[in-house]
């Protein structure tokens, strides 16, 4: 018997908020749509098993700087098509300080016969960037394509 759509996206949040990213690709069909509608900077639709294994790949000299954080305050919301299901939950991240810093997301997913096969996962890139001591790449990923504050005052205008 298949798992439940609960049971499958408990799994793929505590499997990512454990580290387990080798074990995350299966949860997933072989064809999916997942999308990351507020990622940032944008990222491209993952449509297959193995674009989802790319994505959860993190060599093993890289595993031990992937900061620490659980899986708080979750709810998950049946709907009247038993494939889908919304959950709302947050990764609650320790910085090196100790001190906890939330990141509140909402996934809206779709699992048929126990797998993943079509998600979008709305993560809030600010505090998530923040949570992980990694603001500044956030920044410069922001100011790409924008040489200097007059430059897109420019951009403004020509609409």
């Amino acid at each position: 018997m298949s798992l439940s759509p609960r049971e499958v996206f408990l799994r793929l949040v505590h499997g990512v908020a454990d580290g387990n990213f080798d074990e995350l690709p299966d949860l997933y069909g072989e064809v999916t749509d997942v999308r990351h509608p507020m990622a940032t900077p944008q990222s491209e639709p993952l449509t297959s098993r193995s674009a989802l294994q790319e994505h959860f790949t993190v060599p093993p000299e890289a595993r031990e700087a992937v900061p620490k954080r659980r899986v708080v305050d979750v709810v998950v919301h049946e709907t009247a098509d038993p494939e889908v299901i919304v959950a709302e939950f947050a990764y609650e991240f320790t910085s090196s300080d100790d001190s906890p810093a939330k990141v509140p997301c909402v996934f809206v997913m779709r699992i048929r016969d126990g797998r993943i096969i079509e998600s979008r996962d709305y993560i809030d890139p600010i505090r998530t960037y923040t949570a992980r001591g990694d603001l500044d790449r956030l920044l410069a990923s922001l100011g790409e394509g924008v040489s200097s504050p007059r430059a897109f005052r420019g951009s403004l205008s020509k609409s």
